[in-house]
Parts: structure tokens; sequence; C-alpha cells
């Protein structure tokens, strides 16, 4: 029998694309640098733990891979008192090998760890080409993913993948990995490679890609946060300048992210319960959640850290709910299933055709300017400069 899936809350910081170089004065290591004293100061790991998971960097650390670029991308994350997660991306293998990775991460991908519910895959897309962004995944690592997916699966995990680039880029069956992250119902695909921040939603996966740090074609260098939430999916995009605190509402679902309608989680029923993360020093000590013009609700924190309020009576339809706390908001669209008596039985439901194109940009939610999002997919693979 397949478990029941029940996942709890994880979070992390993604710095985008560092692209390290000395060719510009290494200007993307003091903007790393510097967001990562805004992280450690809001976000890091202090006494009492953090309401952040991990730091990730997606590839593309070392603008070409050598020990100095490495060596110096070291010393600046010792800056945050975090895990770091570290994958590969083409720069990082123009050496031909990733030996002088090791001075920032021990842990080459592929490899798995379990953390709060989550099976989380590290993929490497890069070692099985000849270099550039020939992205690949070799057979044995094409396996592994099957049977992690599938354990991940049995044993009630929600998985999450991390690779260097959309699967839509890979070289070899694009369309089969991304169907077995489709299948296994993979909460969350988090990307680097594009230098743009970008939503995709192909009615199975969220995919998530941030601005590159070093190589910036659009707005102020930041970093996004990424929250699970029992599975559902919430991003922010904060840019280095952004006041705090930053409020996260991580469920329900907007609307842009639902990939399950049947999952109340995604799309709640009239009375639902509405949780957010709030990050800022000092800790706030109030929240409160509105939905459209309603009273504002008093929230309170609960044993895991996350503020939670109760919505009663929403009719049916879409609604716009916000949090807000010391001055930080977020506010998202959700989607309410319209009531209707027990004793009637609900509309049949219509079989629904699979999403063609898995794990491709033609999937892209668009511009979403409140999350750092403009949609004009500035950067080397499409629109932006020939870096």
């Amino acid at each position: 029998m397949k478990a029941t899936i029940m996942a709890g809350c994880l979070t992390w910081i993604h710095f985008g694309d560092l692209h390290v170089d000395d060719a510009d004065g290494y200007e993307g290591l003091s903007r790393f640098r510097a967001l990562v004293a805004t992280a450690q100061a809001h976000m890091g790991r202090g006494p009492e733990g953090s309401a952040v998971d991990f730091a990730f960097l997606p590839g593309d650390n070392a603008n070409h891979g050598t020990d100095d670029q490495y060596a110096r991308i070291a010393d600046a994350m010792t800056g945050l008192s975090l895990p770091w997660h570290v994958l590969a991306g083409d720069h990082d293998f123009e050496p031909g090998d990733l030996t002088a990775m090791h001075a920032i991460t021990a842990n080459l991908a592929p490899y798995a760890v379990t953390m709060n519910g989550y099976r989380c895959l590290f993929l490497d897309i890069v070692s099985a080409g000849d270099g550039g962004p020939d992205f690949r995944i070799d057979p044995d690592q094409r396996r592994w993913i099957e049977r992690e997916l599938s354990a991940a699966t049995a044993a009630g995990l929600r998985s999450v993948v991390f690779m260097h680039a959309y699967p839509g880029d890979l070289r070899d069956d694009p369309d089969g990995i991304a169907g077995l992250f489709a299948a296994h119902r993979v909460a969350f695909v988090d990307t680097g490679h594009t230098h743009y921040n970008e939503l995709l939603n192909d009615g199975r996966v969220v995919y998530g890609a941030t601005r590159s740090t070093g190589q910036i074609e659009e707005g102020a260098p930041g970093f996004s946060v990424v929250t699970l939430d029992d599975g559902v999916p919430s991003w922010r995009f904060q840019a280095i300048d952004d006041p705090w605190p930053l409020v996260q509402i991580t469920a329900p679902a907007d609307r842009r992210l639902i990939t399950d309608p049947d999952h109340l989680g995604q799309v709640p029923n009239g009375s639902f319960v509405v949780r957010a993360k709030i990050f800022g020093h000092p800790a706030p000590t109030e929240a409160f959640a509105q939905l459209d013009d309603g009273v504002a609700v008093a929230m309170t924190r609960n044993e895991a850290g996350l503020w939670e309020a109760a919505i009663d009576g929403a009719a049916g339809g879409l609604h716009r709910l916000s949090v807000h706390s010391d001055g930080g908001e977020d506010v998202i669209e959700i989607l309410v299933r319209a009531p209707r008596p027990v004793d009637r039985p609900g509309p049949p439901r219509l079989k629904r055709n699979p999403p063609t194109a898995l794990g491709r940009d033609v999937h892209a939610i668009g511009a979403w300017p409140e999350r750092g999002i403009d949609g004009a997919q500035r950067g080397p693979n499409k629109n932006g400069l020939d870096w």
C-alpha cells in the first residue's frame, strides 16, 4: 500500500549564480558578501536555531573554476551560519573536472538528504557533458534518480530536486526526466542558469530559478527564499535593499502555483488556516491575516515557528489574502472551493489530459512584480547580454 504523503515545513535561501571572477574586479563576490551578511543578520542560525534550514548555490559559482575563485567563495560562505548545499554549473566544469570545487563543498552531487519530511535530491547535470552548457544526466544517475523518487514516494516523503538548469535544457531525454518528476509529484525543482527570476508551473511540478548574483541584468542583487509547507510551495525574492521583516505566506497556495486542485492546502474550503513565516531581526511580536477587505485576524506562532490564523466563511472563488507584521507584508491570490450540501454530490471529475513540454519555460507563469519577476527573460540564454 502506498504511504500517505504528509510533509512538514522546509525553507532554504537560494543565492543565484555567483560567477565569481577577477575580470569584474570581483564585484560579483562583493555582492555575494553583502547578501550573506544581510541573510545572516535576519535569517542566520543563532542560539535558538533558525527558521531557515540551509543555503543553496545552484552552480556557476566560480566563473572559470579556478582555485583562487573557489578560495574567495569559501571565505565568503563562512559569513552565514547555515548548512550549505552547492551544485556545479557549466562554468565550474571549465577545467574539465570538479576537483577544485571541493574547496566549497565536501559533497559533490549526485546525493540525497532527508529533511523535515522531504527527500532532497541534488543532481549533477554537467559532468556527463563535454563542457559548456552541454547538460546531460548519465545513465547511472538516471537510474539513481528513479530509485530515489520511487523510494521516497513509497516512504511517504515528498521529493524536492535541485539542479543547475531546467530539465528542458538537457541534451538527452529532457522529457523523460521531467516526466519522472511529474509522476512522483515532486514538490519543487530549484535551478539556476537562467540569470533571471522565473517560476514555471507545468501542471504537475513547480520550478523556480533565481537571478544571477555576479552577472545582473534586472534590478538589484538579492536572494530567493523558498518554503514548502506540507508540499505547498511559496517563493519570494528579497533584494538587498528591500525592507525587513520578510513575510512569506506558506499556505494555502497562490493560484499561480496550484498543481493539485483537489489538495485542500492548495485550494481550500471556505474555512481554512492561513500560515506564514516571518523573517527578520528583531523577531516580530505580532502578525495579522486578512482576506480581501475583511477584518484583520490576529495570528499566533505555533511550535514549528509558523504564524497561523483561522479564516472562516470565505465564499467560493478568487480572493486576495494578505499577512502583515511590523511593516512587512505578503499578498497572494487564492482560490476557494465553493461549498455544497453534504447530500449533494459534486460534479463529475473531468479527466485532464496530461500536460506537454514538462519542465520547460513554455510554462512560465509570466510577470509577477511583487515577487521580483518581470517576465522579460533577460539573460545569456534568452534576451540578455552576451556573457
